[in-house]
């Protein structure tokens, strides 16, 4: 009977995370750039109940029981958002695969899919946080306009030279496994094992998206599958609430059991 109790708690801990995580999708519905997560269910380990046996007295297949449910894995999905247009010359949206690297404060490199960028306050093109591109372009203080091609390249006109002149050009860095890539917030990600080393490629050519001036990528988040989902989860969640306290009313009446 005690088992029923701890298959019930594995279900009600893995819908718990699996809630979390929607829960997390839903309230960055509106996040330009959000890619949503995914939770994956596995069945647990199994206890052999018995053997049966053949007449002939060989043993055949055995009975077994599960053990509950946990959670196998939890990743990202890089599906593309909707693209929206915002004509703000620093807005920048991958249309296709690939991530921009920036530098982090502590020197490590993270990955973003785009948004908002800026001049932060060392003159470097850089992240809405402030995290320069890994191409390091530094911008004139008299910059009057800047545009960025589909392949990356950023060109600036100064009050002194009308003329554009290119700063440099941005890549793009891909990975076999982006799934596997771990979410810092704010829209980075740093590789890890299962995500592979990143492979640098130029914007707009074979295998890697383009740039796109003045868009922004939305979240990738549907609302109405997630409404779904949650709407499943909190059943699940229900199913094994119930399941506990039946095998506790059962406990109890095996507990209140007189002889006649």
């Amino acid at each position: 009977m005690l088992e029923s109790l701890y298959i019930g708690a594995t279900g009600l801990h893995a819908q718990q995370l699996y809630v979390d995580t929607i829960a997390n999708n839903l309230a960055n519905v509106n996040t330009p750039g959000f890619k949503k997560s995914r939770v994956d269910f596995q069945d647990l380990m199994y206890r052999e109940l018995s053997r049966t046996t053949s007449p002939s007295g060989a043993r055949g297949a055995s009975q077994r029981a599960g053990s509950g449910v946990g959670v196998a894995n939890a990743e990202k999905i890089f599906i593309a958002g909707d693209v929206k247009k915002t004509e703000a010359p620093l807005d920048v949206a991958i249309q296709g695969d690939g991530f921009l690297e920036v530098v982090l404060a502590d020197g490590s490199h993270a990955y973003s899919r785009g948004g908002s960028l800026q001049v932060n306050r060392d003159g470097l093109l850089a992240t809405a946080e402030g995290y320069p591109l890994r191409a390091s372009m530094h911008m004139p203080n008299d910059a009057r306009q800047m545009s960025i091609s589909a392949d990356g390249r950023v060109l600036v006109t100064t009050a002194a030279n009308k003329a554009p002149a290119e700063l440099g050009q941005i890549e793009l860095a891909k990975f076999a496994n982006p799934g596997g890539l771990k979410p810092l917030g704010n829209n980075l990600y740093r590789v890890s094992e299962s995500s592979g080393d990143p492979v640098y490629g130029k914007a707009g050519s074979e295998g890697y998206g383009g740039l796109s001036q003045g868009f922004l990528e939305l979240s990738n988040v549907k609302l109405n599958d997630e409404m779904v989902n949650l709407m499943v989860a909190q059943r699940a969640y229900e199913v094994n609430t119930r399941l506990i306290q039946v095998s506790d009313e059962l406990m109890s009446m095996s507990n209140n059991l007189r002889r006649g």
